[in-house]
């Protein structure tokens, strides 16, 4: 079955830009809409499993309208700015995925496959800036885990992978997952998108 998509940007042209290339991939868009209160009577009426949203034109209102009638919806954030704050805050406000207009559109049909299987997605510019704001808070991570476990989950929130999370810290994978099972454990969260939310309200990817 083809992922339902959902376009919400104030230009015309660029939806249409979208479409076209999300359609040639196996996509499905179902729905287009120029402001919030447009695409939320549109989810609501066409249940998408994803919808992108221009961050910058719409502001993060245009998410919270679609996610109160489709709450199972998945949320992608398109946008010019690549902005660790504002980033965080989007994902502490519910948005699965962060892409930058700039990159390829290929970041974006990868984007959709993300968070359409359930994790969140941040494009490649937007991964380096989040990562470059946390290293300072990493020296601050939560009390109850080790030096190594705030690390791994640093790298966790900035959608590293158990073996890229063994080469960034010079250790072997099995060492690497092992960090990362315990400290599952410690924080009773199963899943990477629950951990990316945690180490977001814990500071340790804040500027």
């Amino acid at each position: 079955m083809h992922t339902r998509v959902m376009l919400v940007d104030q230009e015309t042209m660029l939806r249409q830009g979208l479409r076209l290339f999300l359609e040639r991939l196996g996509l499905t868009v179902v729905a287009e809409a120029s402001d919030g209160r447009e695409a939320a009577k549109l989810a609501q009426e066409h249940q998408p499993e994803v919808v992108v949203v221009d961050v910058v034109m719409l502001g993060l209102q245009a998410m919270r309208e679609i996610q109160s009638v489709c709450r199972s919806v998945r949320v992608i954030l398109l946008t010019m700015l690549v902005d660790d704050r504002r980033v965080l805050e989007a994902l502490q406000d519910g948005a699965d995925g962060y892409v930058v207009k700039t990159e390829p559109m290929e970041v974006l049909a990868q984007a959709i496959r993300e968070v359409q299987s359930g994790g969140i997605y941040l494009s490649p510019l937007v991964s380096r800036t989040v990562f470059q704001g946390g290293r300072t808070a990493r020296a601050v991570a939560h009390g109850s885990l080790s030096p190594r476990e705030s690390e791994v989950l640093q790298l966790i929130a900035t959608g590293r992978s158990t073996k890229q999370i063994a080469a960034a810290l010079s250790i072997s994978v099995k060492t690497a997952d092992f960090h990362r099972t315990r400290l599952m454990k410690k924080l009773n969260i199963h899943e990477t998108a629950g951990l990316v939310r945690y180490a977001i309200r814990r500071g340790l990817t804040t500027p």
